[in-house]
């Protein structure tokens, strides 16, 4: 039997001639991504082509296939072929921070390095009628960007005295590259509450979870945010193209009314990118009732101990399952290291460690995936203890299993060396600490929300912790990736310090890391 032979599709989609090789390829564009879902799982229960089921289908005829088998059936695999690009702009950086916790997500935001954020503005949460509050709220933003102008405008003199410009560099590359520096240092001044943009390409499987978890958050600016990404769902998208093909449309009227009617009925018709797949997406009960509950038994094993000091970057021990799946399930509901709260787990007994991991799946419906905190058993666990911008970073290797703690002014802040330099270190401390004293002073308050509204005046360089499992390769492409010179002093520090709590675990393996040492000076040009 001969061999069969891959070859792209002829571009005008014509058959193959006899003889020829008989399997084709080519890509799709211009389906609608409900439609292409439809005829993309049409493969299973059709023999048809691609090409003969997309001029089948209607959207009328893909949305009643999805709601029998995506629905009724539970086919929920079918939503991993429709693909949506989605734009959320003038969202704070806390609620973009939890958008992007998604593991099958894909997207890109404002980066606080290459963007200058002074006109940016800020969210506001609802204080009710406490003017006190808000008042307090508003001058403690206002601050901290009048603090982040300063500083960025001053760490930027600082660093081009220091920093020679290079014949051969351009005054634009060399301005930009020290501003990207200066900004490094900067941003820690900068408030969760800040606006940003970004955007995401998702499956609609993802965009429905994503939803979900939204909706069924303790903050009401994410909530919104989850209500408007079901929205643009199911609302007519943005189409780039509208302005040429409304002139189109107007041109081929001049010459014929009734061609120029059907080519608008075909070029102006609105398109809806998933109104069937996200249209049942609701707050998840599952994890608002465990959250609740976790929360509780938190504070009850706990009992208001005081946090007590833990390195920053800590390689975990292992232990039986059941013991790391209760440390876990509680971890994101306390500022308590993995290690303090293991300790307290392993004095329990098993009866009290089985209660806990109950109340991980008590409240679970027919269709909900357990959650993060069961996806137990990785070889490789750090505890890592660093600043809300650089863990903003390390926030996209979403190929581990990332277990976070809430915001929190708890862990105090980063100092990075270059303020003392620069002459700005009071200024900076002056500015930090009265962001701490706000904060305290928010979470007292008797506004709704007011633990969640608090966070929004935490600065980037407030430490925040966050459990990162993984598998050793994992821990390699991270250690090598984020140690490169051009990186953030932040992030680089947190990876080199995974691959020295490695490197004592298995000193065999250190030679396999290709790893920069964060400890030799950097370039400050290099890029």
């Amino acid at each position: 039997m001969a061999d069969t032979e891959l070859k792209s599709a002829p571009a005008n989609g014509s058959n193959l001639s006899p003889g020829s090789p008989s399997t084709e390829v080519y890509a799709i564009f211009g389906a609608e991504p409900e439609v292409q879902a439809y005829a993309m799982a049409k493969y299973s229960r059709s023999s048809l082509s691609m090409k003969e089921s997309l001029k089948e289908i209607s959207q009328q005829k893909a949305e009643k296939f999805l709601n029998t088998f995506y629905f009724q059936y539970g086919h929920r695999s079918i939503a991993d072929l429709a693909h949506i690009a989605l734009a959320v702009e003038k969202l704070s950086i806390l609620a973009a921070i939890v958008i992007a916790d998604e593991q099958r997500w894909d997207g890109q935001e404002r980066s606080t390095r290459y963007q200058d954020f002074r006109k940016s503005g800020y969210y506001t949460p609802d204080f009710g009628g406490d003017n006190d509050a808000r008042e307090l709220y508003t001058r403690t933003i206002d601050s901290l960007f009048s603090e982040y102008e300063a500083i960025s405008e001053r760490m930027f003199r600082y660093l081009a005295e220091i920093t020679p410009k290079p014949t051969e560099m351009k005054q634009e590359a060399y301005d930009r590259t020290l501003k990207a520096r200066a900004f490094d240092i900067s941003r820690y001044l900068l408030p969760l509450a800040t606006n940003t943009s970004l955007g995401e390409i998702v499956n609609a499987r993802t965009l429905e979870t994503q939803v979900s978890h939204l909706l069924s958050h303790p903050h009401a600016e994410v909530r919104r945010l989850g209500g408007l990404l079901k929205q643009a769902a199911a609302s007519a998208a943005y189409n780039v193209n509208q302005e040429s093909y409304r002139q189109l449309v107007h041109d081929i009227k001049e010459l014929s009314p009734e061609l120029g009617a059907r080519a608008g009925k075909e070029l102006l018709k609105e398109v809806r990118v998933s109104p069937t797949l996200v249209k049942y997406a609701d707050p998840n009960p599952y994890e608002i009732e465990t959250r609740l509950e976790l929360r509780q038994m938190a504070s009850e094993l706990m009992k208001g101990a005081p946090v007590k000091k833990a390195r920053p970057v800590d390689l975990l021990d292992s232990e039986p399952l059941e013991i790391e799946l209760a440390c876990t399930l509680l971890y994101e509901h306390c500022p308590y290291s993995y290690r303090q709260i293991l300790r307290e787990v392993e004095d329990i007994g098993e009866a009290r460690r089985r209660e806990i991991i109950d109340a991980g799946v008590r409240h679970r419906g027919k269709h909900d995936e357990m959650l993060r905190a069961f996806c137990a058993g990785q070889q490789f666990r750090f505890d890592i203890l660093m600043d809300i911008g650089g863990f903003r970073d390390m926030h996209r290797h979403r190929r581990c299993i990332q277990i976070e703690q809430g915001f929190t002014a708890q862990h105090g802040y980063e100092i990075p060396e270059q303020l003392e330099q620069a002459g700005t270190l009071a200024k900076y401390r002056a500015a930090m600490e009265r962001a701490s004293n706000a904060v305290a002073t928010l979470e007292r308050s008797g506004t709704p929300e007011a633990a969640e509204s608090a966070q929004y005046a935490i600065p980037l360089g407030f430490r925040k912790r966050t459990l990162f499992k993984m598998d050793f390769a994992e821990a390699v492409y991270i250690s090598e990736l984020r140690t490169g010179p051009a990186g953030h002093f932040s992030y680089r520090n947190a990876a080199y310090a995974m691959f020295e709590e490695v490197r004592k675990r298995y000193p065999a393996l250190a030679g396999y890391f290709r790893v920069h040492n964060v400890r030799e000076p950097v370039d400050l040009l290099q890029r």
